[in-house]
């Protein structure tokens, strides 16, 4: 199937440096592998039931969406155990260190895609099921 797709100058300029450097045949292909991957790591987190460890990173400017972030935390008080907090120029890069039901922790990782400031979102479940 064919596609077209609307990717910034530099995203796509750094997307090419990196397959061509990995000797990946063309950037269909490129392309293949990373929707493969998306996939992955967001269908695990989907299909996960019962008790989770997991670890939820994600970068925000701050100025844009502070007030609400820390709303949102506050509501998944009961499945936050601990978080970090770094400053990257004008980004900022969070980390929330989440243990119980993985339905809680997949609501919170989807609340806070949903903030226009919050660049990505990524998580790494790191125990499931008999946490």
């Amino acid at each position: 199937m064919r596609t077209s797709l609307n990717v910034p100058d530099e995203v796509l300029e750094e997307f090419d440096r990196i397959w061509r450097e990995q000797g990946i045949d063309n950037r269909s292909r490129a392309v293949r592998e990373a929707m493969q991957e998306y996939i992955e790591a967001h269908s695990r987190l989907e299909e996960t039931t019962g008790e989770i460890v997991a670890l939820v990173g994600f970068d925000y400017r701050h100025h844009d969406v502070i007030g609400e972030l820390h709303a949102v935390q506050h509501e998944y008080q009961g499945v936050i155990l601990n978080t970090s907090h770094t400053h990257q120029g004008e980004w900022c890069l969070e980390s929330l260190f989440c243990r119980g039901p993985a339905e809680r922790v997949r609501d919170l990782t989807n609340r806070l895609r949903d903030f226009d400031g919050v660049r990505r979102v990524k998580v790494m479940v790191i125990r499931d099921e008999g946490v």
